[in-house]
């Protein structure tokens, strides 16, 4: 069953519980044959003990279409995907890994949560090292998994590594492959709360 949009997703990071939601967002403009433009991916995060009608505490990561970078908007791109045309940094806003990630990284880069307003930073500075940190969280997880005799397991799928699963398709758009199906987004197996990338 899919997901409803609406209800924000609970995220735990080092003692601290973060609602969070995914949103779409462009413009349409006159003249334009009802083609999108300005695609947005806008992901928000806000402290739970915070999270009543009105709170002023948020952090907005915002993905915006830019030559050389891709945010869904039309076909070949799975809810959620952005990254950079070339190379291997791309991440799906729908993982809560990702999310991890990327609250990791603003919080190193000075964001805290009881700031009492909404801050918006634009999710571009922060995605390398986002990626950077959700690979070595990875890494450091299959590492313990396999130390504790467990078979590793794929980051995405829930399928072992050893089944074939892809850890990451969306570097794939680039040479023209479709990362949905490979993404697991039409049945996204990720677990609704997480408590590390």
């Amino acid at each position: 069953m899919p997901r409803s949009g609406k209800k924000p997703r609970r995220l735990v990071a080092d003692g601290h519980v973060y609602l969070w939601r995914l949103a779409h967002r462009h413009d349409v403009p006159d003249g334009s044959a009802g083609r999108p433009e300005n695609c947005r991916e806008i992901l928000t995060l806000r402290p739970e003990e915070e999270s009543g009608a009105g709170s002023p505490t948020a952090l907005r990561v915002v993905f915006a279409e830019e030559p050389g970078r891709y945010v869904p908007g039309g076909a070949y791109l799975g809810s959620g995907d952005v990254g950079f045309v070339h190379g291997d940094v791309d991440l799906n806003l729908h993982e809560p890994g990702a999310v991890r990630a990327l609250l990791d990284e603003a919080l190193a880069r000075g964001w805290r949560p009881g700031c009492r307003r909404v801050e918006e930073i634009d999710g571009w500075t922060l995605l390398e090292a986002a990626v950077e940190r959700r690979a070595a969280g990875q890494a450091a997880g299959q590492a313990a998994g396999q130390a504790a005799g467990q078979q590793a397991v794929g980051p995405s799928t829930g399928r072992s590594v050893a089944q074939g699963a892809m850890p990451s398709v969306g570097r794939g758009v680039a040479q023209g492959m479709m990362p949905v199906a490979a993404r697991g987004v039409a049945g996204n197996t990720a677990p609704a709360e997480a408590a590390g990338p």
